[in-house]
């Protein structure tokens, strides 16, 4: 066998070895960054294009925070049947040819269906984006935002957490960025979201937390500060980060 011959062998066993280690390490960043590239483009897709986005982690990878059946009847059943009424309620209207961004900044001329499927698919699109296994921390540039605006990130953790706590009923709590650049926090009934024109505060949101009931009852029946507690423990800072400093480069 010439040397020509076993050069070429060993070049095409590098390269396969080389296949088999990226590829899983390509998949094991998406899942980490916690967006799928479908995921990235729902905001930017017309609505009768979208497709039911698949989960940025396995339904147990929250344990013990957040269980695993919990996960599989929230994600599977709740956010599926939002996103299946929200198809339908706009099926043969102009706004399925919208983006659901295009849709929330006139939300108050639609429909209740609409914004309630609407807001409960993608705000669980942002909820599912905002947790992961192995928590980390805010960025250097998210960090001194929130130092600047809250004082500290004891003070932030309160103001988020009293959002959720005080929230009566089912809703939301969220980390958003106003039109000024500006993190502020806010709590929305139901489905709403700061993305809707009937928010009382309007803006981008990088953080949410369902305190819907469904989002914890299982594990932690009426004790929703303990799920919040919980919740803190699984933000996705890599996420929150990204998204905060997308928006104010």
């Amino acid at each position: 066998m010439s040397v020509i011959s076993i050069n070429k062998r060993f070049m095409k066993n590098i390269i396969s070895l080389l296949i088999l280690i990226a590829v899983p390490l390509l998949a094991s960043a998406q899942n980490n960054n916690g967006l799928s590239n479908n995921k990235k483009c729902i905001s930017m897709k017309a609505i009768n294009t979208l497709e039911f986005p698949q989960l940025p982690y396995s339904t147990g990878a929250l344990e013990p925070f957040i269980d695993q059946q919990t996960v599989e009847i929230h994600y599977g059943k709740h956010q599926k049947a939002y996103f299946d009424n929200f198809l339908a309620a706009v099926k043969g209207t102009d706004a399925e040819k919208l983006t659901i961004l295009e849709v929330f900044k006139n939300i108050s001329k639609y429909p209740a269906a609409v914004k309630n499927n609407g807001g409960g698919f993608y705000n669980h699109v942002i909820y599912w984006e905002s947790i992961k296994p192995n928590s980390g921390k805010p960025s250097a540039k998210l960090a001194e935002a929130i130092n600047k605006k809250f004082g500290s990130m004891d003070e932030l953790k309160k103001q988020f957490t009293d959002a959720g706590k005080t929230r009566f009923g089912s809703g939301w709590a969220w980390l958003s960025v106003d039109d000024k650049g500006e993190l502020f926090v806010s709590s929305t009934a139901n489905q709403e979201s700061p993305l809707m024109d009937v928010a009382e505060k309007q803006g981008t949101p990088i953080l949410a937390m369902d305190v819907w009931e469904h989002a914890y009852y299982l594990k932690y029946q009426n004790r929703r500060p303990d799920y919040i507690e919980s919740f803190w423990q699984i933000i996705n800072w890599d996420v929150v980060s990204g998204k905060y400093e997308a928006i104010v480069k």
